[in-house]
């Protein structure tokens, strides 16, 4: 019970924004047994009569190798105030790009970074899914700005780095709600 007591865990609405899907609980678990815990309590809870997991993705967050002093913008979704919007989805790189040097790699990075830092007002983090899910990467942002991450997005398909990207979806777009509010609009109280 103490290690799913250090589970956190934010809830949105996804409710008309994806098919099959009315809400994303994002969580922080010290291990893969406390979140599994933390899950089980929730569906417990009530909610497991009316709610089927339809995607599940694990990452691991680690310091990324590319950026040597992570600013506020980067690797920050656990702390300080929510923001109205958290899209999460899964991203793998190819095998072209795993080949590169680490140098090549820095260089197309720094590119991709200088970008994303335009966007102060979108917050990341990149957890490592590597041997414990599908893909290599779980990519989350946050903000309030939905244009200006759209923007975010279309810029960074425009740099070297697309060029290895491989899968980046399914893209989950959430709006951060109280879960009581979320089952009151579905009306499951």
């Amino acid at each position: 019970m103490k290690a799913e007591s250090e589970v956190t865990t934010f809830t949105y609405s996804m409710i008309g924004l994806k098919a099959g899907v009315d809400m994303l609980l994002w969580s922080l678990a010290p291990s893969l047994g406390a979140l599994e815990q933390k899950c089980a309590r929730a569906l417990r809870s009530g909610m497991g009569a009316w709610m089927t997991a339809r995607h599940s993705m694990l990452g691991i967050i680690r310091p990324s190798q590319y950026v040597k002093r992570p600013t506020t913008q980067e690797q920050s979704l656990f702390s300080g105030e929510r923001s109205p919007y958290l899209i999460v989805y899964p991203f793998t790189k190819s095998t072209d790009w795993y080949l590169l040097t680490q140098e090549e790699r820095q260089k197309v990075m720094n590119e991709h970074m200088k970008v994303g830092h335009r966007y102060q007002q979108v917050r990341q983090l990149l957890a490592y899914s590597f041997g414990v899910d599908d893909m290599d990467f779980l990519v989350a942002y946050e903000t309030d700005d939905l244009p200006a991450f759209g923007e975010l997005v279309r810029e960074l398909r425009g740099t070297e780095s697309r060029r290895s990207t491989i899968r980046d979806t399914p893209i989950l777009t959430g709006i951060h709600r109280p879960v009581d509010e979320i089952t009151r609009l579905l009306g499951a109280e």
